[in-house]
């Protein structure tokens, strides 16, 4: 067996910046304004190409099979994921692409393939995003059983995981008798020619015990940032406990402009009309036990998810925005997605406006744009 080269996201010699539900209806902005993102094969790949040609490190997708309800059934129009990524690698030439799985819907001998045939595809640009489970309602529609405690949940994503590591590294067949999976002379060729890089949101103990044993980034959001630096430290002491460096990603909603003013004019325009059924219906599967946290915080993350899906909000001018990359980073995290109510409509301003800053502040590493 041949030692496998990383590829440049597993390097991590730069703030990483990605997109994340462009395959999602709406977005990351739960919101009835007309203009709001529409997640259409089009628009992935417009987008796609122009993330690839400014240099933007990653897109990461959004598995979901049924919609939050309200007016916009918010991420009711879902690509799915593993066919997305594969159109899309083919059309880029530096992005890497994650597909997000669900370990319970999706058998882990055929996820190991397809990702191999991704990773050929792209000659080593495909990432893999492991999800446990979350949403019961939506494995209810698929006739699967969530289980209710995490042990659980990550005790099966965790061999479900082991088997695909064992099928991208061992030469050969083999049988596997485990609790969850039981294999007879099963193998998997091709295998991917660099080392997979894995992603996994977890809030959980068990979950953060997970990605830090299985994945190379972790995924969390940054409420308060004075909470994320403790919050931060902590994983990365764990991290480097189990023998491991784990990079820290969060998730950031972008409204940018030549004024304060018109930043946060365009973020009220779409916060205003916000979709408050398909909030609240996203608020109570995310936080089941949100009763318990103080009515601000509660406040503020219903909030949030109404503007962008629970990502931190950095509004303003190019300088202003910069500086909030620059402020994530002092808090500890590795990278983060961008999202903005159009990604299409805005992200060439932030191209030209806001990566020129984040270089010249060393965040960034100069690219060759085309």
């Amino acid at each position: 067996m041949t030692t496998k080269k990383n590829p440049p996201i597993l390097e991590r010699d730069q703030f990483l910046l990605g997109s994340f539900a462009s395959n999602c209806s709406g977005g990351m902005s739960v919101t009835k304004v007309p203009d709001r993102w529409d997640a259409s094969w089009e628009s992935n790949l417009t987008l796609a190409k122009m993330l690839d040609e400014a240099g933007i490190d990653f897109m990461l997708p959004i598995a979901r099979w049924i919609g939050y309800g309200g007016e916009t059934n918010f991420h009711g129009h879902v690509l799915e994921t593993m066919t997305w990524a594969a159109g899309l690698l083919a059309n880029t030439q530096n992005l890497t692409v994650f597909s997000t799985i669900h370990t319970v819907a999706n058998l882990p001998v055929v996820v190991a393939k397809q990702i191999a045939t991704l990773d050929a595809i792209s000659k080593g640009r495909a990432g893999l995003n492991i999800v446990a489970g979350w949403n019961k309602p939506e494995y209810e529609a698929l006739g699967l059983n969530l289980p209710e405690d995490h042990i659980s949940r990550y005790g099966y994503a965790q061999e479900w995981f082991d088997v695909i590591k064992k099928l991208w590294s061992h030469d050969g067949t083999f049988d596997w008798e485990g609790e969850y999976f039981k294999l007879k002379a099963v193998h998997s060729d091709p295998k991917p020619q660099v080392n997979v890089p894995i992603l996994n949101a977890a809030g959980s103990s068990e979950g953060r015990e997970f990605a830090v044993r299985n994945a190379n980034f972790l995924f969390t959001p940054a409420i308060d940032l004075e909470r994320s630096k403790v919050e931060t430290a902590k994983l990365k002491e764990q991290s480097k406990a189990a023998g491991r460096d784990v990079g820290i990603l969060t998730i950031a909603l972008v409204s940018c402009a030549p004024t304060e003013k018109e930043a946060q004019d365009h973020y009220n325009y779409f916060y205003e009309n916000s979709d408050w059924e398909a909030v609240d219906n996203l608020v109570n599967l995310q936080f089941a036990h949100a009763q318990s946290f103080p009515h601000d915080l509660l406040k503020l993350i219903r909030d949030r998810m109404a503007s962008g899906h629970g990502a931190y909000p950095l509004i303003g001018t190019p300088e202003q925005v910069a500086q909030g990359f620059v402020d994530l980073a002092e808090a500890g995290f590795s990278g983060t997605t961008i999202a903005f109510l159009d990604w299409n409509k805005e992200f060439p301003y932030f191209r030209d406006n806001v990566l020129p800053i984040l270089e010249e502040k060393g965040l960034r590493k100069p690219f060759a744009r085309q």
